[in-house]
């Protein structure tokens, strides 16, 4: 079934069918019709539809946004009642308070290391044997605790480290 010269002869024989006079007369009756109504036939597309906006819309979405601002609008300049009455009460008298050790003690150190790079091998001036240097890009936050009050603070800052390894070649 590879050889194909078969079918291939029997394709070569066919042939369309001659087009049927009935369809050519009803195709050139179509386009002088066409013609006459001024519809383009060949070559030239139809004249684009131009944007009309829809107004009944964009005028219920005006009415509707400037609605909303009047609202928000009448929110906003509303006084509240409690504001009016306490600018009128005076405090008051505070009693004195004992002093309190404000010491803090520092708690806890974390360290962590969010990138390590290898710099490869470098030549000191001075120095025997090549070192490798790495960098090591960390944040570190630092907790400190006041045992008397139970206040805590904590600090949070970048850091960078470089490391220098010496390298023997043994």
């Amino acid at each position: 079934m590879n050889d194909f010269s078969e079918l291939e002869a029997e394709l070569k024989k066919l042939r369309p069918r001659p087009v049927a006079s009935e369809l050519a007369a009803r195709i050139e009756q179509g386009l002088s019709e066409a013609a006459g109504r001024g519809i383009a036939t060949a070559g030239v597309l139809p004249k684009r539809r131009s944007f009309r906006p829809n107004w009944i819309a964009l005028g219920l979405g005006l009415a509707a946004a400037a609605t909303f601002l009047l609202l928000a609008r009448v929110n906003v300049d509303k006084p509240s009642s409690k504001s009016a009455g306490l600018a009128l009460i005076t405090p008051a008298p505070v009693a004195p308070v004992a002093r309190v050790d404000d010491s803090f003690v520092p708690s806890a150190l974390t360290q962590v290391v969010y990138d390590t790079k290898d710099e490869g091998l470098h030549f000191t001036q001075g120095a025997d044997q090549p070192v490798r240097r790495l960098r090591s890009r960390k944040r570190e936050t630092m907790h400190w605790n006041n045992p008397q009050t139970g206040a805590s603070l904590s600090v949070s800052y970048p850091a960078e480290e470089v490391t220098l390894l010496p390298v023997s070649g043994q």
